[in-house]
């Protein structure tokens, strides 16, 4: 069991899950639906939504897309194939701008584009930029920024920067193409799915304007209201909260933690649907699981202190105690400076430049 305290939170479908092609109805007209992925998180939950558009013409509406590449394509073709009951895919909504959720959507949206009617991408002003940023460009994770980045809070394995050099296409090798154009989406929004209203709610930290989806008209196979969490809230294991090298100086974790604290506010019976992970109900619960797992892991970075100031890599054994392979090292490393970052901005920790180059972080 991934994380401890799994058993307190409520899995209306116990270990179901949609087989490859296939969908789950966990509410009137919403539908889950999984695709792969090639890392060790192996997949992404993808929503299926009913809609009408504004002209009254019935179809579907996406939430979230996968990451580009055949696997990925042929899975969605199964799923137009079998389960679309012959309507067409109206609009995509993308929950924010990593890999696996933006990858497909420029293929979506063209696949499902007609003369007479655009299948239009939807997603907040801010992470549609830095998805056409990455896109294009050497960001976060990869290149030799991020190995230079890396090297400067202590990974100092010349084989792991390596890698971390020879990536400088990663994100782009997932996400090619991001639409040219697209609908904007705000915290407070009111989106008019099929007749139902969902509420945007903006959340920071994982990405740079993560938007999730709230339905207070729905009761699915649990609980009242229903929440696309995207990747805000995970019942298995804690979001990533990365510094990366394209904003070296971030603190995102109190802007995340601040922001699921946002969602306390819905009810505690609210249906989740995840990124990862299976649809559970115990909101206010794995909120406050969260929350302890970040407050004993600031408390594990200033115990390792006391013997002396420590790097990002240095604390990996500490916050992180499983191997990791390349993929999850970066994603480790940038969740290990945001720690050390948000503990400084408290004033608990100041920075230290050694002479070797290395930024350490020292109790105060």
């Amino acid at each position: 069991m991934a994380n401890p305290n799994e058993s307190a939170l409520h899995y209306p479908l116990g270990e179901a899950l949609p087989a490859a092609g296939t969908v789950i109805e966990v509410a009137p007209g919403v539908r889950w639906l999984r695709m792969g992925l090639p890392f060790a998180l192996n997949h992404i939950n993808l929503w299926l939504l009913r809609d009408r558009d504004e002209g009254g013409r019935e179809g579907w509406a996406i939430v979230d897309c996968g990451i580009t590449d055949d696997a990925t394509r042929h899975a969605w073709e199964q799923i137009f194939a079998s389960e679309l009951q012959g309507l067409p895919v109206l609009r995509v909504i993308v929950t924010h701008m990593h890999p696996d959720h933006l990858g497909l959507a420029h293929w979506l949206c063209e696949r499902w584009s007609t003369p007479e009617h655009d299948c239009r991408l939807w997603i907040s002003a801010t992470d549609w930029n830095a998805g056409r940023m990455a896109s294009t460009a050497t960001t976060g994770f990869g290149g030799d920024s991020a190995a230079r980045f890396f090297a400067r809070h202590g990974l100092t394995d010349p084989e792991a920067l390596a890698k971390v050099r020879a990536r400088s296409n990663y994100y782009a090798s997932m996400v090619p193409q991001v639409p040219a154009r697209f609908r904007r989406l705000m915290d407070g929004m009111r989106l008019h799915i099929g007749g139902r209203d969902w509420t945007c709610i903006s959340g920071y930290g994982h990405a740079p304007e993560h938007i999730a989806l709230y339905c207070d008209d729905l009761t699915g196979v649990a609980g009242a209201g229903v929440l696309i969490s995207g990747d805000m809230v995970l019942p298995r294991i804690s979001t990533n909260v990365s510094v990366i090298d394209i904003e070296p100086e971030a603190d995102p974790l109190p802007l995340y933690l601040a922001s699921i604290e946002r969602l306390r506010a819905l009810p505690a019976s609210t249906l989740v649907l995840p990124s990862h992970g299976k649809p559970f109900t115990g909101l206010h619960e794995r909120i406050d699981q969260l929350q302890s797992h970040h407050t004993e892991r600031f408390a594990d970075v200033l115990e390792a202190a006391l013997d002396g100031p420590k790097s990002a890599a240095d604390l990996l054994p500490v916050l992180f105690r499983r191997p990791l392979d390349l993929h999850q090292t970066t994603f480790a490393m940038g969740e290990s400076i945001a720690h050390l970052h948000a503990l400084a901005s408290r004033g608990r920790l100041v920075p230290v430049a050694g002479d070797d180059g290395v930024l350490r972080f020292g109790l105060t």
